[in-house]
């Protein structure tokens, strides 16, 4: 496994990214497995990339948790108890053990973040990520390692699994800066508004803009800067 570290998987304007992927299944079960492109996949379970997919797939038992975001093309999910259709820039939770039909438009293809552990329970349905649901006061990050005054952050959990502790939702922030530190969890951030740059242990900058998708793995030195408001998807484990 090579080291953890701050993955650009997709850019709002279909720009290149200078990641790394590999086409590869997650397991035998990935029902995307000839259209999964691989950024990250950990000894834990945790996976990120891209999936480029067009048509239908009918899928008895979704293997895993997947978060997906849409960033090309159009994605339906229906299940027997919803039918979530996604434009790009919408974000969905595909649960564990999930019966559903995916239907993607010519040129479709998402983000992704999975988490794979075959003996996980079962969480069944679809969680529609509503960009503007509610948030509630959450704690900042740690005052040892701001620079500055502390931002006023929220958030919402919208899928919370107790037993895998995967939780993917809404979170945002007043501006604020911090120093780099190993990142305390694999995350998928999609910001909704805003933007930040990510700073890696070399000095080596990501900025990330509305529209874009960024993943970070478990342990991957990481400093934050940002002078405006921000709102973002996020997928932790």
């Amino acid at each position: 496994m090579s080291s953890p570290r701050i993955l650009m998987l997709a850019r709002a304007d279909g720009s290149a990214v200078g990641t790394p992927f590999r086409h590869a299944a997650l397991n035998a079960l990935d029902p995307f497995g000839d259209a999964r492109q691989i950024a990250w996949l950990s000894e834990d379970g945790m996976s990120a990339g891209r999936v480029a997919f067009s048509g239908e797939a009918v899928i008895d038992d979704f293997p895993y948790s997947e978060t997906l975001v849409v960033q090309a093309g159009s994605v339906l999910l229906h299940s027997a108890e919803q039918t979530l259709e996604l434009g790009v820039g919408d974000s969905a939770v595909i649960g564990r053990g999930t019966r559903l039909t995916l239907q993607a438009s010519p040129g479709s293809w998402w983000a992704f973040c999975a988490l794979n552990l075959t003996d996980a329970p079962l969480r069944p349905g679809l969680t529609w990520l509503d960009p503007r649901t509610p948030l509630n006061p959450s704690a900042a990050p740690d005052a040892q390692i701001l620079i500055g005054p502390a931002p006023q952050c929220r958030a919402n959990n919208l899928f919370d699994d107790e037993s895998t502790e995967l939780r993917v939702g809404i979170w945002d922030s007043t501006p604020y800066a911090r120093h780099g530190r190993p990142h305390k969890l694999h995350e998928l951030m999609y910001l909704i508004e805003g933007s930040m740059t990510l700073q890696d242990a070399e000095g080596v900058d990501t900025t990330v803009n509305p529209g874009d998708t960024v993943f970070v793995a478990k342990g991957a030195p990481c400093a934050w800067r940002g002078s405006v408001y921000v709102r973002k998807i996020y997928t932790v484990k």
